[in-house]
């Protein structure tokens, strides 16, 4: 079993013809994924590979039965092209797409909550349920079918951490890069709460960052809900004071949002914090065998 995605989704790529949408659209169907279709306006009857193009989301979705949707668009376009997923109908949208205004982002995550969409990102290497779906940039080559969760601000310490833990013989259930800007769609919260009601997930690792407070609530709502172990890393902890890190959701205000006090609040919830990525199996291993 996984969260999010697995065999039985059917996925549409918003910008398939793109040089990173067609790109990515046949690197996802080399690595399993069910994509049916890709959407361009304009270009619909063409073909990225052996995935027909459509030129809307609506025609897309009526044809093949699409369910999730990966964006490749531009910034400028990409709160439109939620808007017109969401409005076909997909149960879940993954939008790859860096530089979006907060504002664009702000009024699209409100308008996902009123009619019951699911939103990955924005500026996120995406979703995979390693051996059953990959969806969005992730490598699949580092990835292999386990019990373990995993959920990201940071696109590049996913890949590291994924390696770290294929390498150790523990496989993942399905890994979820949220991406780093400040407003985006499911966080740290709502990836626990999936993972903690998945029964093929055994543990959780947790990758977060300096800036905002998605570490600090993930460690409140472990304490109150969760029965499996979370394991944390944590980047940022030899970085100066004040500095920020590449994502616009990295800010630091005064104390608050620096790895230290995230660090302190994910271990006064019981939730270990790995100082270097390579000790995180060793932390698994023990969260485990201490269940």
């Amino acid at each position: 079993m996984a969260i999010l995605v697995d065999e039985a989704s059917k996925v549409l790529v918003q910008g398939a013809t793109g040089r990173e949408g067609a790109f990515h659209t046949a690197r996802m169907v080399s690595a399993g994924t069910n994509v049916v279709a890709g959407v361009s306006p304009g270009k619909g009857g063409q073909h990225v590979g052996e995935v027909p193009v459509f030129d809307t989301v609506a025609q897309a979705v009526a044809a093949t039965g699409a369910d999730v949707s990966v964006i490749f668009v531009p910034a400028p376009f990409a709160k439109d092209a939620i808007y017109e997923s969401a409005a076909a109908g997909v149960r879940l949208i993954v939008c790859i797409t860096e530089g979006i205004p907060v504002r664009d982002m702000t009024e699209a995550v409100a308008q996902l909550e009123r009619v019951g969409v699911q939103l990955i990102g924005p500026n996120c290497p995406g979703v995979t349920s390693p051996g059953k779906a990959n969806v969005g940039i992730m490598p699949d080559t580092i990835f292999t079918p386990g019990r373990i969760g995993l959920v990201s601000r940071s696109g590049t310490l996913t890949y590291q951490i994924v390696y770290e833990l294929t390498q150790a013989g523990l496989g993942q259930s399905t890994c979820v890069g949220m991406g780093g800007d400040p407003v985006h769609g499911l966080g740290f919260v709502e990836c626990l709460a999936l993972f903690e009601a998945d029964p093929e997930t055994d543990a959780v690792v947790l990758i977060g960052e300096i800036g905002g407070d998605d570490e600090e609530r993930a460690a409140e709502f472990y304490k109150r809900q969760m029965s499996k172990p979370v394991i944390a890393y944590l980047a940022g902890f030899t970085a100066p004071p004040g500095k920020q890190m590449g994502h616009a959701g990295a800010i630091i205000a005064g104390s608050a949002g620096t790895a230290t006090a995230k660090a302190e609040a994910l271990e006064a919830a019981g939730i270990p914090v790995a100082r270097q990525p390579a000790q995180t199996p060793d932390l698994v291993r023990a969260a485990l065998a201490a269940r």
